[in-house]
């Protein structure tokens, strides 16, 4: 496990007192639901802020979105007496998402991760605005918020915009498990609608929510499948009579790459004290194709691709990303762009190429593992089922991984290099990393499902192995898998298999394994 890994021991309780969330502290509370208070600091930082707007405000200073409009119409000046207003109106109108809703996983991040930035006082809304977030949190009111809409640059504007209107009642969200109003839902969990100061609006959809919660939990995902890859990996190796050479640490250490050390070093305890390994030790082979001999390299630089992302995402866990920015301590109001998604969309981008390759280098296992194996005597049938014929065993299992690998490489083409300028040119260049985040979510869940397959293939031919058994670790994965699937003896729907299969995957069920 590397220092980004996460454990599978979530805190039941957090308290946001500004300092950094932790990546365990948002699975939390997306995942299990984990109780969210706000601490006496924050309240603290909360107030130097917010004193302030107050002050800004009655001295009627002009300061972007505060007495301002915004992006384009910044120039605009906003009367003293319509500055809630503005805020309000804010809302509204960058409520304009579209598309399937957001899982209430991301929601529930997004709504975390917005309220611990806010509450590092340096955005000046009130304390009762991060209270209710929490409050929401912990009663499971659930914004309806629509997938798409934000290019990633001014912040995850209408995303957050959808979220927000809850907080004042209106757009809508979902409670014990129906879809209401923002302001029944509101009523129905015992809570009241907020009437937004100045510069509250604005710091509530002004920031990388949206991206970042989507990053965070698909950082959990990617470490979870490239050690479950792993796992299915040393059961195809010892399936297909794989030579156990090019997992020799002598090897590794020569290159010195530290994710591929790593992901050898797992494959090679996996496989130690295999019977079939010496079954096959003076088989005339030479080498192995490339999916058995090239896994740590492969699985390695996936490994360090993770690890660098981890490092961007964990970095902005810690985050202030409104505009503009107050610095209490010294009077000043500071507009930047903290809010644009650049360093998350690269990263976004390039851990959606990292689980495209493991989709693809775990796919060209499975198809070896159907066969014809023309360099394998005594292997399984053809499609690994036992009368081959009047059986098609895991034959279009392999198709719907290739679909799938298909499906991946397509949405693995980097958004973030493409712009399209927005706000009658003021974001004259945007990240596009929300539609990063949406495409990585998709090929996180494919990627699931492919390896899942491949784990089926791998303990089927494991079966036709005995009563040769495999490596220790391999074992235990066979035997991990046979508790989910019994072996498929004649033609049945392999759907659910599959979904059974790709649900455990999900679950870090196969993390035990080492």
């Amino acid at each position: 496990m590397t220092k980004h890994e996460y454990n599978n021991h979530p805190p039941a309780a957090i308290t946001i007192d500004g300092q950094a969330l932790a990546g365990a502290d948002v699975l939390a509370v997306a995942r299990h639901a984990a109780q969210v208070t706000l601490g006496d600091e924050a309240r603290r930082r909360i107030q130097g802020a917010r004193s302030l707007i107050d002050q800004i405000t009655e001295e009627n200073r002009r300061v972007y979105g505060v007495t301002t409009g915004f992006g384009h119409l910044s120039r605009v000046r906003i009367p003293h007496d319509q500055l809630a207003q503005l805020q309000q109106n804010l809302l509204r109108s960058h409520a304009a998402g579209v598309g399937d809703p957001l899982s209430v996983e991301v929601v529930r991040a997004m709504m975390l991760l917005l309220a611990a930035s806010l509450a590092r006082g340096h955005s000046g809304v009130r304390a009762e605005v991060v209270e209710l977030l929490l409050a929401m949190l912990n009663a499971r009111v659930h914004p309806v918020v629509p997938s798409r809409g934000s290019v990633g640059a001014s912040g995850d504007l209408a995303p957050l915009a959808h979220l927000a209107l809850v907080l004042i009642g209106e757009g809508e969200a979902e409670y014990d498990g129906r879809r209401f109003t923002g302001n029944e839902a509101l009523r129905r969990a015992g809570l009241q609608p907020l009437a937004l100061h100045a510069k509250e609006g604005l710091a509530l959809i002004n920031g990388t929510h949206m991206m970042e919660a989507i990053a965070i939990l698909a950082l959990a995902d990617a470490q979870t499948l490239i050690r479950t890859a792993e796992v299915a990996c040393a059961m195809s190796i010892e399936g297909l009579k794989g030579s156990h050479v090019p997992l020799d640490e002598r090897i590794h250490r020569l290159r010195g790459q530290r994710g591929q050390q790593i992901s050898a070093a797992r494959m090679r305890h996996m496989v130690r004290n295999s019977e079939i390994n010496v079954s096959h030790r003076d088989c005339p082979r030479v080498q192995d194709p490339y999916t058995l001999r090239c896994a740590p390299q492969v699985f390695g630089a996936v490994r360090d691709a993770i690890d660098f992302c981890a490092g961007v995402f964990e970095r902005e866990l810690g985050a202030v990303t409104d505009n503009p920015l107050l610095f209490p301590e010294q009077g000043d109001v500071l507009s930047g762009g903290n809010f644009h998604g650049q360093p998350l969309a690269l990263a976004l981008d390039m851990l959606a190429i990292a689980l495209a390759q493991l989709a693809g280098f775990s796919e060209r296992r499975i198809f070896s593992l159907l066969g014809p194996n023309d360099w394998d005597e005594g292997g399984a049938p053809l499609f690994l089922t036992p009368n081959p014929g009047i059986n098609s065993g895991f034959m279009i299992a392999q198709y719907v991984a290739a679909a799938l690998v298909n499906e991946i490489k397509i949405l693995a083409h980097p958004a973030s290099i493409d712009s399209i300028p927005t706000s009658a040119g003021m974001e004259d260049f945007v990240s596009m990393g929300a539609t990063s985040a949406n495409k990585l979510r998709q090929i996180t869940e494919q990627t699931q499902q492919i390896v899942a397959i491949e784990l089926l293939c791998a303990a089927q031919m494991l079966d036709f192995r005995k009563p040769l058994k495999p490596g220790k670790g391999v074992q235990q994965a066979h035997k991990l898998v046979r508790s989910y699937v019994p072996m498929l003896d004649h033609d049945r729907q392999l759907a659910p298999d599959i979904t059974a299969m790709a649900q455990a995957v999900n679950d870090g069920v196969f993390n035990v394994i080492e």
